[in-house]
């Protein structure tokens, strides 16, 4: 055994103090406890963030603002979502099990960028904004690699805004027993075009596809993409799928995500 000292953060601005003396933020848990209980993180101090009032779902007009600690069960039940973005209740609701659905939030998957994570493909694919206790960050800019995103030592998420969309969908291809993406693909079309974001299958983490997004500012089809190459250098490999497979599938589950739309 070795001793954590947990504090519940009052507020942003005391979650914020903590961080700078230490603290390791505490979201959901959904990552951070695993990761203590097999010894590959050992904070000194954690810092609960579920009394810092940051849950909480808003219709702003021409978007949707989800607090950082609101809950994926909260996400996907949300009549606000399901009306406004109905893909991105969708995917809420995909998420690994019951259990995690209930625990996991939106500020700590965005967070950590795992990349075999739903929402990253979500915030990227609908070309949504991350707001921090410090600034506002856009999508293309927030996700810098595997498990990095542009947050700077000590900034925090607050919330994540999704602008509406004419159309939008997300597919995901599933790990069966843990219900990460091998592969996920979230494609939209609004006012600034196309945008087909990928997860699961990049080795540098979530990332856009151009060539698909350009087929289908030409022809918003499933047939648009036939001829689109994927290439498998860029995909990972593991014990679940060959990056080979992988490219094949991106092209395959963006298919069935433009044909759901």
């Amino acid at each position: 055994m070795y001793n954590t000292t947990y504090v519940k953060a009052a507020n942003t601005a005391d979650a914020v103090s903590q961080m700078a003396n230490g603290g390791q933020l505490l979201a959901g848990g959904m990552t951070l406890i695993p990761t203590m209980k097999q010894r590959l993180a050992n904070p000194e101090t954690v810092v609960d963030l579920s009394g810092c009032d940051l849950a909480g779902i808003e219709d702003t007009g021409d978007a949707i603002r989800i607090g950082a600690m609101t809950r994926h069960v909260d996400v996907a039940e949300s009549a606000v979502v399901q009306k406004a973005v109905p893909a991105l209740a969708a995917l809420a609701g995909g998420i690994g099990d019951r259990q995690v659905r209930n625990r996991g939030t939106i500020g700590g998957s965005v967070a950590n960028n795992d990349p075999s994570a739903c929402y990253p493909a979500a915030v990227l694919g609908l070309g949504g904004t991350v707001h921090t206790d410090k600034r506002d960050i856009a999508a293309d800019d927030f996700f810098t690699g595997m498990f990095e995103t542009a947050l700077d030592e000590g900034e925090m998420i607050t919330a994540v805004s999704f602008p509406k969309v004419a159309r939008a969908a997300y597919l995901k291809f599933p790990n069966p027993a843990s219900r990460y993406a091998m592969v996920g693909v979230f494609v939209s079309a609004g006012d600034g075009g196309v945008r087909l974001a990928v997860t699961g299958a990049g080795s540098d983490g979530v990332f856009r596809h151009g060539g698909m997004e350009a087929a289908l500012d030409g022809t918003f089809s499933a047939d648009a993409l036939d001829g689109v190459a994927v290439d498998s250098d860029d995909m990972i490999g593991d014990i679940h799928a060959a990056p080979d497979y992988r490219a094949h599938l991106v092209r395959e589950i963006a298919k069935r995500a433009v044909a759901a739309c």
